[in-house]
């Protein structure tokens, strides 16, 4: 590493260092309670005499959340004459200027009124983390950027406001607020979330109940994502502390026996709520031009029902099937391979048998665990 870089990575070190904490709450649709959880985390915190500010929170009228508002310190909104309307933004300037050890951000998704610091409000965020202010904030599944096309197929609905996956691998907590499908439709036909007459637009669109089941899953499967990466980028990985299943299939053209394989691992990942990935190595004398049409059908196959189990597959070129299951299972830290029974030839069997004891060699220093199906 050079002088310049050493610095370089010093000064990150310390701006790192500097960075506020950032928060956010999840929630599968509107009127789950994002922002009266936030406003009663801020009650708490106010309470054992921390900083804590509303930054901008949105009630959108609902009678519960307004009354939460009620003694907490509020950082006055910048009025903007747009288009002949006056708007009220966040005003991230003053913000700044006042410096609250926490701030309360609502609507992380928000764009911003044109002329603005920011373009999206989630910039401004990234503006007060920068700047040392810790920050709570929140947002619904479907501003997900990377869901985008997953909820417009759900709802039918393109959502225009989104945000960058980025922001939530920033976040140092992420926090899924989950409710029943019944428990939300409850709440939407007693008024809790919209006015009595946008009660059954809602319930006729977006608040269809296999909308919520289906967004729900998606909201808990996204938290569960974060809080996965988590554990992988900032614990250090002391397998005698703490294991985090993930398991491999290693199959081949052959027809039926890599199909035991997939659902071999399949059920693992099931049962320990887990990935798993379905490795093919690609040999030269497999190429699209040299393997035979019925591998080729057996191998598409295999791909179908790993991709239905749930499973992801990953297809490499290489002429060395051994090197290539080790290098794959530490890229992806693997914990667990599972592969059918080797095939030693006779006229390469001395060779095979030496490939193959490195294979287990290096499992087992990696504390891999390897399971060879009959």
């Amino acid at each position: 590493m050079s002088k310049e870089e050493n610095v370089q990575h010093f000064l990150d070190l310390i701006k790192k260092s500097r960075r506020g904490k950032f928060k956010i709450y999840i929630g599968m649709i509107a009127g789950v309670g994002k922002s009266y959880r936030m406003l009663q985390e801020a009650h708490d915190l106010l309470n054992t005499g921390v900083d804590v500010q509303i930054g901008y929170i949105e009630t959108h009228g609902r009678a519960e959340t307004e009354a939460l508002t009620e003694g907490l310190p509020i950082i006055p909104r910048r009025k903007i004459f747009y288009k002949g309307k006056e708007i009220e933004e966040m005003d991230l300037q003053n913000i700044l200027c006042i410096r609250p050890e926490i701030v309360i951000v609502d609507e992380l998704a928000h764009s911003n009124v044109e002329g603005s610091t920011n373009e999206k409000r989630w910039q401004d965020v990234i503006d007060l983390l920068d700047a040392g202010i810790n920050v709570i904030s929140a947002v619904n599944i479907q501003h997900i950027e990377s869901l985008n096309e997953e909820i417009h197929d759900i709802s039918g609905i393109e959502v225009k406001e989104r945000i960058p996956d980025s922001v939530l691998e920033q976040a140092d907590e992420v926090v899924n607020i989950d409710l029943t499908a019944e428990e939300l439709v409850t709440r939407l036909k007693a008024g809790k979330i919209y006015r009595p007459e946008k009660i059954q637009i809602a319930l006729n669109n977006f608040f269809k109940v296999e909308n919520i089941l289906q967004l729900r899953e998606l909201s808990l499967k996204e938290v569960a994502l974060r809080v996965e990466k988590k554990v992988e980028n900032e614990l250090i990985m002391d397998t005698t502390r703490i294991r985090h299943e993930k398991f491999m299939a290693c199959i081949s053209a052959n027809e039926k026996t890599p199909r035991k394989i997939i659902r071999k691992a399949a059920r693992l990942s099931t049962r320990y709520n887990t990935k798993f990935i379905a490795l093919y190595v690609q040999t030269p004398k497999e190429s699209v031009d040299r393997i035979p049409l019925a591998n080729q059908r057996h191998l598409l196959n295999h791909f179908k029902l790993a991709t239905e189990l749930g499973g992801e597959v990953v297809q490499v070129q290489s002429s060395d099937i051994i090197d290539t299951i080790i290098k794959t299972c530490k890229e992806r830290q693997i914990t667990t391979v599972c592969m059918g029974s080797p095939a030693f030839r006779i006229p390469m069997i001395y060779f095979s048998i030496l490939r193959y004891k490195k294979l287990i060699e290096s499992l087992s220093q990696s504390n891999i665990d390897l399971i060879i199906l009959a």
